[in-house]
């Protein structure tokens, strides 16, 4: 995704997903089944045992879409989102499972071991933006992950479909993932494709070294490109830990252009000189 076109770079989540934009997401025959596409590999991927039926949460399940494919194959579940609007919307629509505003910055509020296994389809990137003065991104990620670790019986999974901006945001999320007790790794679906590339961040409780599902559309994986990345390390203490991109750096750059653009500044446009070295005067 380019860079201005990002939902997350146009406004908080409780803002961008008002009552139009929840209506338009839910009414759009090509959105929908996108959703239910990476629903359905979400469900996929967290290998639940076949013809039982299993409790699972959905974090950032908007309208419900994701949560249809959940009931069609007969497991209950409980939806949480920030936006109002989407869970109005959900309600109205008659979803089958639980639903409930909810900030997963904050953490998720729900008894240890509640749940067989957690899915998450485009939501997680939302946590690497600072919306607010009091928001810190390792922090709520922290908190979102250590609650989400406590809420999962162990052997369980988590399964995020999501949109990294960049591998710093990619770094950011998976190393908080680990101290909160996780392991797991990086799925990638379709890497060679443009479009059809899809990531999934596969997280485990309790379990020391799963075995990382396959990427669907490996088998023509011509350049050696990787499609699994697992960590396995779990509650370590990180220090300078803070998300940010090293100083200078055209990541850095972006980043600092980008928060000046957010607060109404004028800036230079980006282009492929950006964060470029000069060559040393002769």
């Amino acid at each position: 995704m380019a860079s201005g076109r990002r939902p997350e770079h146009s406004a908080p989540p409780e803002i961008f997903y008002n009552e139009d934009e929840a209506r338009k997401y839910t009414s759009n025959s090509r959105m929908i089944e996108i959703q239910m596409t990476m629903s359905e590999r979400a469900l996929e991927l967290l290998a639940l045992p076949e013809d039982t039926p299993a409790y699972i949460l959905d974090v950032g399940c908007g309208s419900g879409l994701s949560g249809e494919a959940l009931t069609e194959q007969g497991h209950y579940w409980v939806g949480l989102d920030i936006s109002t609007s989407m869970i109005d919307i959900a309600a109205e629509r008659e979803v089958e499972g639980d639903l409930f505003v909810s900030d997963m910055g904050q953490g998720v509020f729900f008894r240890p071991g509640s749940f067989d296994g957690v899915i998450s389809i485009s939501a997680l990137q939302w946590l690497c933006n600072a919306d607010k003065k009091t928001h810190n991104p390792p922090k709520r990620l922290y908190k979102f992950f250590s609650s989400l670790y406590s809420a999962l019986r162990r052997g369980g999974r988590a399964v995020f479909q999501f949109y990294p901006e960049n591998s710093l945001q990619l770094e950011l999320i998976t190393s908080q993932a680990m101290r909160a007790g996780f392991t797991g790794g990086l799925v990638v679906d379709y890497p060679n494709s443009t479009k059809a590339k899809k990531m999934f961040l596969c997280l485990f409780a309790g379990l020391s070294n799963p075995q990382l599902p396959k990427g669907l559309g490996t088998e023509s994986n011509q350049k050696g490109l990787p499609t699994e990345a697992s960590f396995s390390d779990s509650r370590q203490r990180y220090k300078n830990m803070r998300g940010k991109a090293p100083k200078k750096s055209r990541d850095w750059i972006q980043e600092k252009k980008e928060r000046r653009r957010r607060q109404g500044r004028d800036v230079r446009p980006d282009s492929k000189f950006t964060g470029r070295k000069r060559s040393k005067k002769f």
